[in-house]
């Protein structure tokens, strides 16, 4: 019998971090500003842009500059949650379970950025709107 309360403890203590984790995820943002300071980008705890700010020197460069220096915030964004997501993650289930290494792991892959298009890999397609049939 004491072990199945020693059990079912370690089990109410789980659920108990699991939601403690989940709530501090789900209210995670980052905010972050490109080095050029062309681009301020927010993303939520998906990754998913929340809030973009355009600085003024936007007007004296390029477009695909601008263009380029926001699809690189929003990825250093997204790199930086999930570095605070696996450490949110680590302070409320610890290390030694699978389940947190895997939660970790699957956060990490969500939100780090793809390493890019290796060099063989063919130069990326211009589309500048819809294209009918």
């Amino acid at each position: 019998m004491d072990r199945m309360r020693a059990w079912h403890g370690r089990i109410d203590k789980l659920a108990a971090d699991t939601k403690v984790m989940s709530d501090r995820l789900q209210q995670l943002r980052v905010t972050l500003v490109s080095d050029n300071g062309l681009a301020e980008v927010t993303v939520d705890s998906t990754g998913a842009l929340l809030d973009l700010r355009l600085g003024r020197q936007v007007q004296r460069v390029q477009p695909e500059l601008t263009a380029q220096t926001i699809m690189d915030t929003i990825r250093l964004a997204r790199a930086q949650l999930a570095e605070l997501s696996q450490q949110i993650i680590t302070e409320t289930l610890g290390t030694e379970s699978t389940a947190s290494r895997e939660i970790a792991e699957r956060v990490g892959r969500q939100l780090r950025p793809d390493p890019g298009p290796g060099p063989d890999a063919p130069p990326p397609t211009r589309s500048h709107g819809w294209q009918g049939p």
